[in-house]
């Protein structure tokens, strides 16, 4: 008996790596970041780059976000794979040096650990970047992590940057964050014709670095949070609920996601996306009924 499990144990590892399963040929990914887009601003406005996007790859009109439904735990949440209870970031207040609730674990530059960090660990050589157009975008992720590192303070010269470094180095990941379509939520009001008028300002941005990208790209399209009248940050569908797209290598086309997805399960999956191996700590689980050759969950 004790030879026959010491076997067992011998055997298990190579069984269960047999068993492990990733989409094939993505070679970079490119994740485009929209500040306050709600669902609702990419079915109402005029946004046809979005529509033909959706219509070849695959979306989720309802993925969940943590609360509070505000930009900081959300992006953190996104980036570091985990919730404000494992990340500690907890509201717009938050920094580095100033919080109330330290994360569970941190790396060596005092933050929970991101999919930046993560992928420059692991690969070292890969070329990252990050563009960003709300300055605190910046603070949430390992700045030894990246080669690119970019803050614009409008979203056309935030996209020109971006565009530029995509055709310059093709980099294995990056992102890029547009912050005017939050700004005109909260100007404008959510649902109002200059809220509009800003997604679809997205939308032709977002053409123009599809236009740019390099071949086996993964791009995912998502946001932080949604709005209400002129605020967000409450506990309602029309604040807590965002749309997030699948589009390019390996994605199933004209695929409607029905699992439940989470703003933490994205750093999961572009992990997954990169054969790359999460921390222990994240929650997030890949998005993988998105991809070719992957089924939705059974239960």
């Amino acid at each position: 008996m004790k030879k026959f499990l010491t076997g067992c144990l011998l055997l298990l590892p190579a069984s269960l790596q047999a068993q492990e399963k990733f989409p094939t040929g993505i070679e970079h990914v490119i994740i485009i970041g929209v500040d306050g887009m709600s669902p609702d601003g990419i079915k109402q406005a005029q946004t046809p780059v979005m529509h033909r996007l959706i219509a070849h790859g695959a979306v989720k009109w309802n993925v969940r976000t943590v609360l509070p439904s505000s930009s900081s735990p959300n992006w953190a949440s996104m980036i570091m794979g985990a919730g404000p209870e494992q990340h500690g970031i907890t509201d717009n207040d938050w920094q580095r040096d100033k919080h109330s609730l330290p994360p569970v674990v941190a790396n060596d530059e005092g933050i929970f650990p991101t999919i930046f960090g993560v992928l420059h660990q692991q690969f070292p050589q890969a070329n990252i970047g990050a563009v960003y157009h709300w300055d605190d975008f910046g603070r949430l992720f390992e700045k030894k992590a990246v080669n690119h590192d970019r803050h614009f303070s409008t979203e056309d010269s935030t996209a020109t940057d971006f565009i530029q470094y995509i055709r310059a180095e093709q980099p294995f990941f990056a992102f890029v964050h547009f912050d005017h379509v939050d700004h005109a939520g909260h100007e404008y009001g959510h649902g109002s014709p200059l809220y509009y008028q800003a997604v679809a300002k997205t939308d032709s941005l977002i053409g123009r670095i599809m236009e740019s990208i390099p071949r086996n790209t993964l791009v995912i399209i998502t946001a932080d949070h949604g709005g209400k009248g002129k605020s967000h940050g409450g506990a309602t569908p029309e604040e807590a609920e965002i749309a997030m797209i699948f589009s390019g290598k390996d994605v199933k086309p004209g695929y409607i996601i029905t699992q439940p997805v989470y703003t933490y399960d994205l750093a999961a999956t572009i992990a997954f996306a990169l054969h790359a191996r999460p921390p222990y700590a994240w929650i997030g689980r890949p998005v993988m009924s998105a991809f070719e050759g992957f089924a939705a969950p059974q239960n």
